[in-house]
């Protein structure tokens, strides 16, 4: 898709609230109170406020969409291609096992392509991430373990889309770059009464610090943009305290957890069978009263 066209929706979200703030500040008030003579005080009104706050959930959601599609863009095409070639080198030797490759390849990009939800539950997130690892060990086998510690009250709870398998993807990636050519990763996933952490672990090569700090803030180019997006959108679901924590050192693997609160107001739904009751006419005067 055109990157012009991609970003046409968020420029005219940021020229309306550009507008709406020009707006609030040409609408403003003085008065006199018991201050220095001349004082003056700057108040939105209502009506400049509410349009205000639309505009910001507008942008918002403009940009976690962007975000999303930023991350369905990094199903690699030599994902894509090596995972089909996996499965046609399956056939001629194990037709049964190459068709249900073919159904975890069409289960695994039916879910990240998804138009619908910034949110699903950490039970359909490790079903995606079941049907990636079956794939990815249809290529390297027995080179690429990985190892599942989920404690089952929080498979239930609610996430960002997206948040969990890329952090998985990245680790595979990472775990067979070392000199081995094979790597171990953990996933795993904790109550802890209020929030559910989650972490995943590789042993593979590591990086430093300091260009994970980078990558998290946005100043590492294209490296590591799957964490970088998982990161932004856990700190706009949650705040800013909420994002990624990047444990690695050279040589050292790499640990990635997040906190997801357990409780959570779910998203609003209108009733199916709601209807609004019908309005009377308003009774018309009768001639001669």
């Amino acid at each position: 898709m055109d990157f012009l066209t991609e970003l046409a929706p968020l420029v005219l979200a940021l020229a309306l609230v550009v507008g709406v703030i020009l707006a609030a500040v040409l609408l403003y008030r003085t008065h006199d109170d018991a201050g220095p003579a001349g004082a003056r005080e700057a108040v939105i009104s209502p009506e400049v406020r509410a349009q205000l706050s639309e505009a910001e959930e507008s942008l918002r959601r403009q940009l976690v969409e962007a975000e999303l599609r930023s991350l369905r863009a990094q199903i690699s095409p030599h994902f894509i291609y090596n995972s089909l070639n996996a499965i046609a080198a399956t056939i001629p030797t194990d037709p049964v096992r190459a068709r249900e490759l073919v159904l975890d390849f069409a289960d695994f990009t039916r879910y990240s392509l998804r138009a619908e939800g910034e949110f699903t539950t950490l039970r359909e997130e490790l079903a995606a991430v079941e049907s990636y690892v079956l794939l990815e060990k249809a290529r390297f086998g027995d080179r690429i373990q990985v190892k599942l510690q989920i404690a089952p009250e929080v498979l239930g709870v609610r996430i960002p889309f997206l948040a969990v398998q890329p952090l998985v993807e990245n680790a595979v990636r990472h775990g067979m770059d070392s000199e081995a050519g094979s790597g171990t990763v953990w996933l795993r996933a904790a109550d802890t009464a209020t929030h559910a952490e989650i972490s995943v672990e590789d042993d593979g090569q590591g990086a430093d610090p300091e260009a994970m700090r980078q990558v998290l803030h946005g100043e590492a180019g294209n490296a590591h943009i799957g964490v970088r997006n998982v990161d932004l959108r856990l700190r706009q679901a949650y705040g800013g305290a909420a994002g990624l924590v990047v444990e690695t050192a050279p040589g050292a693997g790499m640990k990635v957890s997040m906190r997801v609160p357990k409780f959570q107001p779910a998203p609003f739904q209108p009733d199916p069978f709601h209807r609004e009751p019908p309005q009377q006419e308003p009774a018309q005067p009768q001639e001669g009263t």
